[in-house]
């Protein structure tokens, strides 16, 4: 089987798939650990503009900032990353577990989760941007799903230790703490597992100790330098490249109708028959879950026979139409929704990260993906806090999911002029074939950047929804 042959003879391929797995667990183990002390509680926080402030005070501050330290990713040599970054996060996860023991207010908790949250993304960023260097760019596009789906499913699995430390340990701030400690020990373990890769074995190809000049192409030197204009360099880097562009056009839109869609959730499962509070949210989730785990089959088959383009084209415009049956506000219809919804969001994801590795130089690879994370959290905070302005006491706004379909089809507009021939490559048609080689099948029909293995042993996993 191609999947399986991806991993023979490359042990660097495994390794990077362990790292993975250990930092899912440990943001699963830390996020449930958190949540249940003192975050987010849908049957507490009746007031939907608290709920927006609360995501804001975690995603917001990090979008700002993750784009800047993704410079660091495309000059310092990835291995060594990876391996501070998970002992940071052990050293912020204790002075985390701490601040609960001690009874701290939740500001300071959240102040301290917020740094944590910051440098498991830094990770997560890190990993997707070595990925290339350890797998055929071939199989790029398949192993993406893979590691997204069994990543997910280690989420899960990090969200139910926490639940048996807690049950363990007890409920009080002395229980919490100690259920958070558990996240400190697979941290570590991540960065132990990140320590037995060569020097440079994960990129870039040219770091900062080789001298190589800054140009607009490579936009090298000092690393500090590099903090200071990640931001611009990754949006340049993304304007350059019309697969990453209308792939993260489509994934900023999914965001955003995905805020509005969580916040009006949260409002309703006080009202509806989906169960009250958690139960209902569950419920919900569980679906999208199930969509996203669809996805990490459909994907690679579908950009295997269809391109990246089409099916970023089919996503959009299916999610038009499930966007729309929200107006009925029925539990089962909702349910449904939240499946096709999970379904055509991680194929946009997914179509992104390949359009990342595939499309954009090792140079400022790290910046792109940090961009992409600024969209995905920039856009979901404000889809919220719009909603909160406009959301009405029980939940029952039509205007959110009309709202929602909008968005869908102005990005299937703008996807569309993305990849317009006429409007980008009018003046070089050289450039234009280049180009529509990298997003189209080029026989009946798969182009050679897409060639994956589509065998649903690829993503025989268990997945949640992640942000």
């Amino acid at each position: 089987m191609t999947f399986l042959r991806a991993f023979h003879g490359r042990p660097g391929l495994g390794r990077l798939l362990a790292v993975r797995l250990s930092s899912q667990v440990t943001d699963g183990l830390f996020q449930a650990a958190l949540g249940s002390a003192i975050l987010f509680n849908p049957e507490r926080h009746a007031d939907p503009l608290a709920v927006a402030g609360g995501l804001a005070v975690l995603l917001l501050p990090y979008s700002v900032i993750g784009p800047f330290a993704g410079a660091l990713l495309d000059h310092w040599d990835r291995r060594t990353v990876l391996i501070w970054a998970n002992i940071a996060r052990a050293v912020l996860i204790t002075a985390v577990a701490t601040s609960i023991a001690v009874g701290a207010p939740d500001t300071v908790v959240l102040i301290a989760a917020l740094v944590v949250t910051g440098a498991s993304r830094f990770v997560a960023s890190g990993l997707s941007a070595a990925l290339p260097h350890v797998v055929d760019r071939e199989a790029l596009i398949g192993m993406n799903a893979f590691f997204t789906t069994i990543g997910s499913g280690a989420l899960a699995v990090g969200a139910g230790l926490a639940l048996a430390l807690r049950a363990i340990f007890g409920s009080d701030n002395s229980g919490s703490a100690a259920t958070t400690m558990g996240a400190v020990v697979i941290a570590l373990l991540g960065a132990a597992l990140a320590a037995g890769f060569a020097h440079l074995a994960l990129g870039p190809d040219h770091p900062d100790t080789e001298g190589a000049p800054v140009s607009a192409e490579h936009p090298r030197g000092p690393a500090m330098r590099a903090v200071a204009v990640g931001l611009v360099h990754g949006a340049r880097a993304v304007a350059r490249a019309r697969g990453v562009s209308g792939a993260l056009t489509a994934i900023g839109a999914h965001r955003l109708v995905f805020g509005l869609n969580t916040l009006m959730l949260l409002v309703l499962t006080r009202h509806s028959t989906l169960g009250g509070g958690i139960a209902g949210v569950g419920l919900v989730a569980a679906m999208t879950a199930v969509g996203m785990f669809f996805a990490a089959i459909l994907t690679p088959i579908s950009v295997a026979r269809w391109g990246r383009r089409t099916t970023l084209y089919v996503a959009l415009s299916v999610g038009v139409v499930a966007e729309l049956t929200l107006l009925t506000f029925n539990g089962i219809v909702i349910c449904a929704a939240a499946l096709v919804l999970g379904l055509i969001g991680q194929m946009a994801k997914l179509c992104g990260d390949a359009a990342m590795q595939m499309d954009t130089d090792d140079a400022v690879r790290g910046q792109v993906f940090s961009f992409q994370d600024a969209v995905f959290n920039v856009a979901y905070v404000a889809a919220v806090t719009v909603g909160a302005l406009v959301i009405s006491d029980n939940g029952h706004s039509p205007g959110l999911p009309a709202a929602g379909a909008v968005i869908y089809l102005v990005a299937l507009v703008a996807v569309r002029a993305v990849y317009s021939p006429r409007r980008l490559f009018a003046d070089d048609p050289a450039a234009h074939r280049a180009a529509a080689e990298a997003d189209e099948p080029s026989n009946p029909d798969c182009p050679r950047s897409a060639q994956v293995s589509a065998t649903p042993s690829a993503s025989a996993s268990i997945t949640t929804p992640s942000n």
